[in-house]
């Protein structure tokens, strides 16, 4: 009975029992695996008789709804819905009342019994009966609100979403133009007045400056919250809140209140002067120090401000306050948390995350946090000031893209969860796993499978929220911006979950509700007018594919790994034009890197290789991967003469580094992205993927200040060849 219970449960939460992996061979998850996954999603699988009251209860709880919480529909379909009602009600007359997101109301009348049954249950002795409704009339796109009511009353109310059949595309690139851009680290980027980080002035500059090339876009890291009193914490896929920004890539030099008395004070400091030019200086990114040095600036100018403009009846403080009440809980969450934490590590408690807070700070929900705010309110409103001059940066470089006429601008990256020890887990316990956490089953980049140390969200919890979370993820990573970049887009349909205290080859994959979030996601990208790119990197079922494809959903292709079974690469002119073609990515070595096998060498260096036998296969695949690029390139006349054709006679240059990119540029991809790190010519990665402390990931900066780079004739000259390879390409 409990391994029946036990196998019902594990397909009742979508737990698979198989998948295809990386090398295209069937594996297996373990029924052990199986059962600690329905243990971390709450049930108690060690007591066969609470198991099945827990069972029980799910299906009493289901029933006892009258609707469920939400409903999505696309564009065209017939507008049908569950109503479970106790037998002894069915003959009633009820009101069907919708509210729509543009303010019409709506309504229906109906009899449950006069409709047609689908399904009859008994609970506690009870008849329940459900009825599939048919609404008789069409919804605009947008989050509507129903209401079941009877004389008045309501009973019961759910969220219907009406969803377009596919994601925005620009009118440009529907009208058949290729484009290309950049794609950076924020935080890499050198100029000559930034406080040793690159920050949103970087960004209006480089986005003004590559549109002049023809660069339609530049594509950034995740830009998400982190941890202003944590810095070391620097993963920009691990952070605090999705929703929100780091305010780390603020400018400070550019507030009102700069120029004012206190803050020059503090900043012609000599000691401050002096980490300032060191954190300048410094070939990676010193995240304590500028942090440190950013929080003293932008404290006094806060203090400024609140004094001349957010304590009185200002348009200023006007805008402020409508940016706070925009923002809601989640956004006071994440200021009341970073005000925490701050106090927390400066009393020298353990603060790295909430785990370690003391039992009275907890949750966001205490009461003892409720007297910390009142305590703290000043403290507190630094924060969401914080985060309200990060948008107004942020959206201020947009407008340069704008301005520029550029068919995208800028474009961001969602990362795929946030830390265990998150803001954001913080304010919503309830829809998190915290003993579990997201990753990889093993592949060619991880062959020991990777764990991300970021806890998942219950796809059970997200639904019986009306996807309420997910809309606000997609909202907030899409506004100042012309596209969203998906990582790991296949957490759409499933993620590999792994058990705390389990390696991760042991974790097993927990399907999601794809058709909802893909249509959110479509309605999302046309009210921000987005497009969307869905990293479908690593271990991708067919079915995803295919699905985001008839989503509207652009595919990313990494010209490293499209390699047909005899180990010749494919031309980009065979790549879905509905997809997005780069050379290499954050997480892979650069091109001289990849070339000079650097990133064997260093994987060597720290351990990442089992045997010596698997890094042995690495060099001669590597080997033969190179000769095989070389007889592409020089089939396609995408390089000349000057290189050679023997790989034992082939080292990086300047000539073969270009040729790759000019390349890619004549491929079928509508959209192709380039790092700044190759246009460099640099060898080192920014990340190295399964490493913590053993690599300064997230910390390399590029070799050359922004100025320089468009400075250069060389650089200029291969930015002019992309433009015209792309309009070539255009059909």
């Amino acid at each position: 009975m409990a391994s029946s219970l036990i196998d019902h449960l594990v397909e009742y939460r979508g737990i698979e029992s198989n998948y295809t992996d990386a090398w295209g061979k069937a594996a297996t998850i373990d029924p052990n695996t199986k059962q600690k996954l329905l243990g971390v999603m709450g049930y108690d699988v060690d007591d066969a008789e609470k198991l099945q009251v827990q069972a029980d209860e799910d299906v009493k709880t289901s029933w006892l709804n009258p609707l469920n919480p939400v409903q999505v529909l696309r564009t065209g379909d017939t507008i049908q819905l569950a109503l479970r009602l106790p037998i002894e009600l069915v003959n009633d007359q009820y009101l069907i009342r919708i509210m729509t997101e543009q303010g019409d109301n709506l309504s229906h009348a109906l009899t449950p019994v006069d409709e047609q049954l689908i399904n009859v249950i008994h609970i506690d002795g009870i008849e329940f009966q459900e009825y599939l409704i048919d609404l008789p009339f069409g919804l605009p796109l947008g989050y509507h609100e129903l209401a079941l009511t009877i004389d008045d009353d309501e009973i019961a109310n759910m969220r219907l979403i009406m969803a377009p059949k596919s994601c925005y595309k620009p009118k440009t690139i529907i009208d058949g133009n290729k484009i290309w851009g950049l794609s950076v680290q924020l935080y890499c980027l050198r100029s000559e007045h930034n406080w040793g980080v690159g920050d949103f002035s970087d960004l209006a500059y480089l986005l003004e400056k590559a549109a002049k090339q023809g660069a339609q876009f530049v594509g950034l890291n995740p830009i998400h919250a982190l941890y202003p009193a944590n810095p070391d914490a620097c993963s920009p896929y691990g952070p605090s809140s999705r929703r929100w920004l780091n305010f780390i890539y603020i400018d400070v030099t550019a507030l009102d209140g700069y120029q004012s008395a206190a803050t020059q004070h503090i900043v012609d400091d000599a000691n401050f002067q002096r980490e300032l030019a060191s954190a300048r200086a410094n070939e990676l990114v010193d995240y304590p120090a500028v942090t440190r040095l950013k929080l003293q600036a932008l404290s006094a100018i806060f203090e400024y401000q609140n004094s001349q403009y957010l304590n009185k009846n200002t348009k200023l403080n006007k805008a402020f306050k409508a940016f706070v009440e925009e923002g809601g809980e989640s956004l006071q969450t994440l200021a009341v948390y970073d005000a925490l934490q701050e106090n927390l590590a400066a009393q020298g408690k353990p603060s790295w995350g909430w785990p370690v807070f003391p039992a009275e700070f907890s949750d966001f929900q205490k009461p003892a946090v409720a007297r910390f705010i009142k305590k703290n309110a000043t403290r507190v409103k630094f924060f969401l000031w914080l985060q309200w001059q990060a948008a107004l940066q942020l959206a201020a470089a947009n407008e340069v893209a704008a301005a520029n006429n550029m068919c995208i601008g800028l474009y961001r990256d969602l990362a795929v969860g946030v830390s265990e020890g998150s803001a954001e887990i913080w304010g919503n316990k309830d829809l998190y796993c915290t003993n579990a956490s997201v990753g990889a089953p093993p592949d060619v980049l991880g062959p020991l499978g990777q764990n991300w140390g970021l806890p998942p969200m219950d796809p059970e919890k997200l639904y019986q929220q009306r996807y309420q979370p997910i809309i606000d993820l997609f909202s907030a990573n899409m506004q100042a911006t012309g596209a969203l970049r998906i990582d790991h887009v296949m957490a759409l349909l499933r993620l590999w979950w792994v058990v705390k205290g389990d390696s991760a080859k042991q974790g097993g994959y927990v399907y999601y509700p794809v058709d909802d979030l893909l249509a959110i996601l479509a309605l999302e990208s046309h009210k921000n007018q987005s497009l969307v790119i869905g990293e479908d990197l690593g271990t991708v079922p067919e079915e995803i594919r295919d699905k985001l494809a008839d989503n509207g959903v652009y595919s990313y292709r990494v010209f490293f790994f499209e390699q047909a079974k005899d180990g010749g690469f494919y031309s980009p002119g065979h790549y879905p034009t509905q997809s997005m073609s780069t050379l290499t990515t954050h997480d892979m070595p650069t091109l001289t890197g990849y070339w000079h096998c650097y990133d064997l060498e260093l994987g060597k260096e720290l351990g990442l290789y089992p045997t010596e036998e698997i890094l042995q296969e690495l060099f001669v695949s590597r080997h033969e991967n190179k000769q095989a690029i070389l007889d592409t390139l020089h089939a396609h006349k995408s390089v000349g003469d000057e290189i050679g054709i023997d790989v034992n006679y082939v080292g990086m240059s300047t000539a073969l580094n270009f040729g790759m990119q000019k390349h890619m540029a004549g491929g079928s991809s509508e959209l192709l992205s380039l790092q700044l790190e190759d246009w460099l010519q640099m060898d080192k990665p920014v990340n190295i993927p399964g490493t913590f402390k053993e690599y300064p990931n997230w910390q390399r900066k590029l070799t050359r200040n922004l100025q320089g780079i468009f400075d250069d004739p060389m650089l200029n000259e291969l930015a002019l060849s992309l433009t015209e390879a792309r309009k070539n390409a255009s059909t």
